[in-house]
Parts: C-alpha cells; sequence; structure tokens
C-alpha cells in the first residue's frame, strides 16, 4: 500500500534534517592528571597510607562498588589504578574524614566537579611534569626509639605513654599507626605540665568511644561478603569521627567557660 502523502514528506524531512549530536564525554576530574593505569591496589595503599593509615583493600573495592572510583581490569581480572584514580580515592577520604559527609553526599561532588560545575583547589599530589606518578610513601610502623628519633623527643617520653597505656606496642615491638601524632600532642602537652600517666584518662575515654562504634558496626562485620566488611570500615571511620569531633566540641565548651 502506498503510503499517504503527509507521512511520505515527514520522512523526506526526518531524513535530510541533520544527524542529532552525540552527547560531549566531559574529562572526569581531576582534569590534567594521568589516567594510565600503572598503579596496583598496594602502591595505591603505599601512596595514601601515610595521610589514611585505616585504608584497606576492602575500602577501596567498596569505593568501587559505590562509583566513586573506577581502576581498570587487567587480562587477569587484577584492578589497575591512575594517578587520577588515586586523587579521587584521596578526594572521597579527605571530605569523610575532615567533613564527616556521607559517601551520597561526596559522589555528588564528584559528579559536579566531572561535568565541570564546581570547582576543587586541590593540587594533585601525585601529578608531576608529564602526568607521570609520585610516591609520596608511607611510612611503616615504628619502634619507641625510632618513633622518639623521628619527631625529637625525649625517649623517656615514648616509654612513658607506653608504660602508662596511653601507646599500645605490638608483639613485634611495633607502634599503631597514629603514634606519631600522640607522640607530638603528649610533648606539647608536657611543656604545659601534663604527664603522660595523666594522659590515662584520654586513653580511656578514647576506648569507651570505640566501644560504642564497635556495638554500631557488629552486625555489618559479623557478614562475610566483602561488600559488608568494606562498609562496616567505612561507617567505623565515620562514626569514629564523629564521636571524636563531639569528644573535641564539649572540650572547648568546658574551656570556655574558664575564662570571663
Amino acid at each position: 500500500m502506498t503510503p499517504a502523502p503527509r507521512r511520505t514528506e515527514e520522512r523526506e524531512r526526518a531524513e535530510q534534517a541533520p544527524p542529532t549530536s552525540r552527547p560531549h564525554l566531559v574529562e572526569r576530574w581531576p582534569h590534567g592528571v594521568s589516567t594510565e593505569p600503572t598503579m596496583r591496589i598496594s602502591d595505591v595503599l603505599a601512596d595514601l597510607g601515610g595521610d589514611f593509615p585505616t585504608l584497606t583493600p576492602s575500602k577501596l573495592r567498596f569505593l568501587e562498588e559505590q562509583g566513586l572510583v573506577e581502576p581498570r581490569r587487567t587480562a587477569g581480572g587484577y584492578r589497575q589504578y591512575s594517578p587520577a584514580d588515586v586523587e579521587r580515592v584521596r578526594y572521597v577520604l579527605r571530605q569523610q574524614r575532615d567533613r564527616y559527609l556521607p559517601l551520597k553526599v561526596i559522589g555528588e561532588q564528584l559528579a559536579a566537579l566531572d561535568a565541570g560545575q564546581d570547582d576543587e583547589p586541590l593540587t594533585p599530589r601525585l601529578a608531576a611534569s608529564g602526568g607521570e606518578r609520585t610516591a609520596t610513601g608511607g611510612a611503616g610502623r615504628a619502634t619507641t626509639a625510632s618513633l622518639a628519633a623521628e619527631t625529637g623527643v625525649d625517649p623517656s617520653l615514648v616509654e612513658q605513654l607506653v608504660e602508662a597505656g596511653v601507646l599500645t606496642v605490638s608483639a613485634s615491638g611495633r607502634l599503631d599507626a597514629y603514634a606519631r601524632e600522640v607522640v607530638q600532642l603528649a610533648a606539647a602537652l608536657a611543656e604545659h605540665g601534663v604527664e603522660p600517666r595523666h594522659l590515662r584518662a584520654f586513653r580511656l575515654a578514647a576506648d569507651r568511644q570505640v566501644s560504642v562504634v564497635e556495638q554500631i558496626v557488629a552486625p555489618l562485620r559479623g557478614q562475610r561478603a566483602v561488600a559488608a566488611q568494606a562498609h562496616a570500615a567505612s561507617v567505623a571511620a565515620e562514626v569514629g569521627e564523629l564521636c571524636g569531633r563531639l569528644h573535641t566540641t564539649l572540650v572547648r565548651s568546658g574551656v570556655s567557660g574558664l575564662t570571663p
């Protein structure tokens, strides 16, 4: 059957119309940083471990599942990250640690950065000339002697912090990842007459807060799925930071009343 003239004219106009342009693919943030996948998970942990010592392979896989970072896969199925991927991970971890933002909000921020709708004043530390990666290096866990030398404090201060239970030494004689900051803060307080034994109360208060966090994440930790374990780590970090922020706010509130 011969089509009606009206439909024939409409079809001819459609065929003569210019093709619809395909959407422009915007380069994902951070712009100008190499997207060449040259790093393994161990490399990412080494680069970011100094600033984020609690970062684990499970957490990286969880961020991937949430669509916040998209490492490439080798023919054998292994993940490989680019310097740009590492900067995205750094951005996510920093927003969680410093601003206590949930992953959903961070994802929206990254989407805005990808679309060029926002500008993050972050200078990627992994980008060097030519886009090659520069290692930041994650420091290994120190001993009491090496930490004293590294921070420039009297070795006896570190030993007293261990004796008071403020610092914990592993069976291999190593301190935990946060020991350096604890020692630096203890040294600053010592200038005001605060001795390591006085800091035992801080350790006990922190342990009680950790117990609260542990109760919250216990249901997730009981699940064997990798995603559940990564989610537990993310929730623990977020709730732990909130507890720390609440503690700091309460101390500031109390101190503010000490002076007229």
